[in-house]
């Protein structure tokens, strides 16, 4: 993988994470504001969207790893 497609890559897991994070305060602010609550929906919203943001990096990132291992053991075989 060129070194360009990997940093694309990595910014669009950083795209991701902030989209995700957001998501979640903004629907917590407004649902704050709709149910005329103080903070509860807001910070349910944060923890939410982090959750969600980390689950999706880790579900993004393992097919990188295992690719790159995998590509690691079949050079190592065709070393032999």
């Amino acid at each position: 993988m060129p070194w360009w497609a990997f940093a694309l890559r990595l910014t669009g897991l950083g795209w991701y994470v902030a989209a995700c994070v957001v998501a979640g305060v903004l629907g917590g602010v407004w649902l704050d504001q709709l149910l005329d609550t103080r903070i509860i929906f807001t910070l349910l919203g944060t923890v939410l969207g982090s959750v969600l943001a980390f689950w999706g990096v880790y579900k993004m990132v393992l097919p990188i790893i295992y690719g790159a291992r995998r590509q690691e053991m079949t050079r190592k075989r065709r070393q032999r």
